[in-house]
């Protein structure tokens, strides 16, 4: 009897492995919404969410997209308007809005969002490339469109290139 157990057990383990090895690699995003539309960042680079204060430091001469700074626990952080940076018409923020706090390649700085949903699984299989986008959004600030099973669509981020993120870092070595 325990052998018939331990067969049906490894059985169910072997299926659960195909359906892994089916499904491809997973990727942890947060999926965050400006105005109609869902976007996703990943979840490794988020190091905070935290409520758009009422007064946001301007930066003279900054670009548009760049809203400001602000003091976070001590630190000075960027924050950028995402709607603004993708060429999306800009809404007013709401009790839901939100600045995500991202660090990337030791860049810390903040993006304001509409409203943060959820953290979110996307496995390789729900991927599709940005290439078929057919939209006024620059295509190359979005890795993947994902395609969950609850039938709406998830642009994936590519954060780096959104900000420039690698010009900037080279400016800082030099």
């Amino acid at each position: 009897m325990a052998d018939v157990q331990n067969m049906t057990t490894g059985r169910k383990n072997q299926d659960f492995d195909l359906d892994v090895d089916y499904r491809g690699e997973e990727h942890i995003n947060l999926v965050f919404t400006l105005g109609r539309e869902n976007f996703g960042v990943d979840v490794n680079m988020v190091r905070e969410i935290v409520r758009v204060p009422s007064f946001i430091t301007r930066v003279p001469n900054a670009p548009m997209y760049i809203r400001g700074v602000i003091n976070l626990r001590g630190t000075i952080v960027p924050v950028f308007d995402m709607q603004m940076k993708i060429g999306m018409v800009n809404s007013p923020l709401t009790d839901e809005a939100r600045i995500i706090v991202l660090a990337v390649s030791d860049v810390t700085f903040g993006i304001i969002v509409n409203s943060v949903r959820e953290v979110r699984t996307i496995y390789d299989t729900q991927l599709e490339p940005a290439t078929k986008l057919s939209s006024a959004m620059d295509k190359r600030y979005v890795l993947w469109v994902a395609k969950p099973s609850d039938d709406r669509l998830i642009l994936l981020l590519d954060v780096s290139s959104l900000f420039e993120l690698d010009y900037i870092l080279q400016e800082e070595n030099e």
